[in-house]
């Protein structure tokens, strides 16, 4: 299009070891606590790793009756009770009414899947034999369950699918649906992510993997860009976000909380695990071209920040090489030690907090940064208390396993 529509955000949901709605997430981010704990519904006896960003699961049935929902798996009931803070909040559904057809998109992003039904499955098969799997078995472990879920309880019309693309997956989900606004093939989308692996058979694939921590401590078992970092920190839950045109939310008389200014994306076509900083600088930089904005317009840096020994010595350098000097002047954390790395789901929990950011007008205070790694020389990290955000935008990184890079920026609403 000649004129490229602008795209904002109007309602936000989320459910995670933080909380079950955004508030309180933002209450116990900005006091400094974090969500990982020591893992207990799962027996780790075998496991090195015992800590987790898990959520708790009574209160998850709880959070579904209240909906009128069932417990069915995880990736999709978190998605399920995000999606309905959402559109709530952006007045496209109304508590106690019966959903009516609506042409909004949906696109969610996941890395696994609906990994509990999948792992129930799989036990059933080895167990019962073939008589033991259910006749649901399929539409159950679909990856599109998600979404597909979500647009059948919900009436959504538009285009309907998710997105794999590992660590990104979300924020790519996200990106797709700002683009589709933004050129005029539809008004409305939800979008998000959601993700689990807390269940024996991708959570012991994890450990195999060898990038989780063992630090038992939950309070300090999450360290981004710190020297003594062991691993990352898995985390469960979900984010949802409903973007629309600026001309639709303000027909609507809509809140807008923030507005989706750019978006980037690129492949390393490298390695299938190990990132390379030039194809993240590439997503970064076409990032902020998309944006129209220079590096010195940013006001923070929203990091991917797994705490592994390869992603954060590569995104320092990726940050580097894309926003040469201004980088030493841009505050910079990872918010994974607050609520886990959600995998698929990360980019839209990590979206969803740095949309209150810039509500706010404050930066978390970044967890467990003692002694930064000396791959981090020369950039500036964000302090140990709240600090104020002094730019109107924050620069969303999401990078991925497969070589996949999503980097979106975000603009406060009054910009």
């Amino acid at each position: 299009m000649s004129n490229p529509r602008r795209v904002v955000i109007t309602g936000m949901g989320t459910v995670s070891a933080l909380g079950f709605n955004e508030a309180e997430l933002w209450n116990r981010m900005v006091t400094g606590q974090t969500g990982i704990r020591t893992i207990t519904h799962l027996d780790t006896a075998e496991f090195k790793t015992t800590v987790g960003a898990t959520i708790d699961r009574e209160q998850l049935i709880a959070a579904l009756q209240q909906i009128r929902a069932r417990y069915n798996d995880i990736t999709v009931d978190g998605a399920m009770l995000a999606s309905d803070q959402a559109l709530k909040q952006a007045g496209l559904l109304t508590e106690g009414e019966t959903p009516v057809p609506q042409e909004v998109a949906t696109l969610f992003g996941t890395g696994i899947g609906s990994a509990e039904s999948y792992s129930e499955s799989v036990r059933s098969l080895h167990e019962k034999g073939i008589k033991g799997l259910r006749p649901t078995s399929v539409p159950r472990c679909m990856a599109n369950a998600v979404c597909s879920q979500i647009a059948i309880r919900y009436r959504l019309t538009g285009p309907n699918y998710v997105v794999t693309a590992a660590c990104t997956s979300s924020t790519t989900a996200i990106g797709i649906a700002y683009r589709m606004i933004k050129d005029g093939y539809i008004d409305k989308a939800l979008c998000g992510g959601s993700d689990t692996i807390f269940e024996p058979l991708t959570f012991a694939a994890w450990e195999r993997l060898g990038v989780m921590s063992t630090n038992p401590d939950p309070a300090r078992a999450c360290r981004p860009f710190d020297r003594d970092r062991d691993g990352c920190v898995i985390g469960e839950g979900a984010a949802a976000l409903v973007l629309e045109t600026l001309e639709s939310a303000k027909a609507r008389g809509a809140t807008i909380r923030a507005e989706i200014a750019g978006y980037g994306e690129s492949s390393d076509a490298k390695h299938i695990t190990a990132p390379d900083a030039e194809g993240q600088a590439r997503a970064i930089r076409a990032a902020l071209s998309s944006a129209g904005i220079a590096p010195d317009a940013l006001g923070a840096i929203n990091a991917h920040g797994t705490a592994t020994t390869a992603n954060d010595p590569t995104e320092c350098e990726s940050i580097r090489m894309a926003l040469g000097a201004a980088a030493a002047t841009i505050p910079l954390a990872s918010l994974k030690p607050y609520f886990g790395h959600l995998l698929g789901g990360s980019g839209a929990i990590e979206t969803l907090a740095a949309v209150l950011s810039l509500e706010k007008g404050i930066l978390p205070p970044v967890l467990n940064l003692d002694n930064p790694d000396e791959a981090a020389a020369g950039l500036c990290f964000t302090g140990k208390t709240p600090a104020p955000l002094k730019r109107p935008y924050i620069l969303k990184n999401s990078f991925g396993f497969g070589g996949n890079n999503g980097v979106l920026v975000l603009r406060r609403a009054d910009d």
